[in-house]
Parts: structure tokens; C-alpha cells; sequence
């Protein structure tokens, strides 16, 4: 069987990237309506203390970017070249690391009831607009992991799509775990790989004295994995 591949050529649509269908128009409103909810609170505040909620969101945005180009380029494909899986096999690897940012905003919950929120809002309203960014994040995760599952197994069998999803979703729980916990980011793989690789050795090593991190990891991994499956299961029973 050949590897994934494909020429690398400018898809040619007019529209913008996020209006190109319906699910991405929607996927946009959403987003701009969560963003809003957070101009008018540093309006209404005179503070910016849930500026980073739009930062998040486009961390969250980027493995559905890479996604859709992969989607859109499989679809365009017309013969293989060994220079186009080369590529091919870079994006599947950037999408592996950065796709844990989809999932690490419901993790922004946490703010509602921390030291963080300055309270200066009404409760609903801060709920309403973390809420609105954790869901977000969720759906962008869930259509991504989509796209690469149908990209990379499209002929595995529906009772084995666990062996490509639960290692995925694993993964995503430890990133979360790793950037919510050991506050690293996905850039830290660059500028500090050393120290990154240093603490999850230590947790390999010692994972009694990281009882929390895996009971965290394990949780969340199957709730993710729940959460997904749930939603495909969904999707078909209404379309």
C-alpha cells in the first residue's frame, strides 16, 4: 500500500479559508461571538484579564488548519511524489503536537472559580464566554481528529477506529496535563526540549510520586475519547 501523499498545489477557491463551508461559517460566528464576549468585558472592565481566551483559540485553530489542507489536498491529488510525503509526514507530526491545544481549553474552567478571575462580571457572564471558548476548542479538536482519522485510516474497519483514536486522545490528555500542569507550550519542543523531556522522564520514571498526572492523563483521555465518539455517533443518527 502507498504511503499518504499528494502534490502540494494552491487549492483554488475565492472565498477566505473559514467561509469555504458551512461548518467553517458556523465554526467562525462561533468564535467571533466568544471573542466578542471578551472585548465587552475588557470594555465594561477597563482590564484584560481574559486576553489570552483569543490566543487559546487560535493555538486551537491550528491543527484544524492543518487538517483542512490536508483534507483539501487529498481530495486534489492526482499522483505521488516522494518529495510530497516528505511533507505529508511533517504536517502529520506538527498536527500531532499542536492538536492537544484544541482540548487544553476546556481546562480554562478552571479560571472560574481561581484567583485569576477578578470577579468584576457577573458569573454568568464569565461562564458564558469560557464556555464558549472550552466548546469551541472542543469542536475544533473533534473535526480535527475527524479529518486525520478519515486521512489516515480510511479503510480501517469501524471496530478498530479505537486503535488510531485512543492513542491520539492519549496523547492529547498528556499535553494538556504537561501544558496545564508543568506550564509548557508547544514551542517549548523547540526552545526548551531538554527541560520538557527532562520532567516527563521524571514522571515515567517515578510514576507513584505522579499519581496525580496519570489518574489526570487517564481520565481525561477517556473522557475525550467518550466525548468524540459520542458526537461521530450523533452526527450520523441526524444527518
Amino acid at each position: 500500500m502507498n504511503t499518504p501523499g499528494f502534490p502540494l498545489k494552491p487549492i483554488k477557491d475565492s472565498r477566505p479559508f473559514f467561509l469555504r463551508s458551512e461548518i467553517d461559517r458556523l465554526l467562525s460566528l462561533s468564535m467571533f461571538f466568544g471573542i466578542l464576549l471578551v472585548v465587552v468585558r475588557m470594555i465594561h472592565t477597563g482590564r484584560s484579564t481574559f486576553i489570552f481566551l483569543p490566543w487559546n483559540l487560535f493555538l486551537a485553530y491550528l491543527p484544524y488548519l492543518i487538517t483542512e489542507y490536508l483534507s483539501h489536498q487529498r481530495q486534489t491529488a492526482r499522483q505521488h511524489k516522494k518529495r510530497d510525503r516528505w511533507i505529508f509526514s511533517a504536517l502529520c507530526l506538527g498536527w500531532l503536537l499542536v492538536i492537544p491545544n484544541s482540548f487544553y481549553i476546556i481546562t480554562d474552567l478552571f479560571h472560574l472559580g481561581d484567583w485569576y478571575n477578578d470577579r468584576l462580571m457577573p458569573s454568568w457572564y464569565d461562564l458564558a464566554m469560557i464556555l464558549s471558548f472550552a466548546w469551541n476548542g472542543l469542536l475544533l479538536g473533534v473535526l480535527s481528529v475527524r479529518q486525520m482519522e478519515k486521512i489516515l485510516t480510511p479503510r480501517l474497519p469501524a471496530h478498530n477506529e479505537l486503535f488510531f483514536l485512543y492513542p491520539v486522545m492519549w496523547m492529547n490528555a498528556l499535553g494538556v496535563y504537561i501544558g496545564r500542569y508543568l506550564r509548557f507550550n508547544s514551542w517549548d519542543l523547540v526552545t526548551d526540549p531538554f527541560h520538557l523531556f527532562r520532567d516527563i522522564l521524571h514522571m515515567l520514571i517515578h510514576p507513584l510520586r505522579s499519581q496525580m498526572a496519570w489518574g489526570m492523563i487517564f481520565c481525561y483521555s477517556i473522557l475525550m475519547t467518550l466525548i468524540y465518539l459520542m458526537l461521530k455517533k450523533i452526527s450520523k443518527a441526524i444527518s
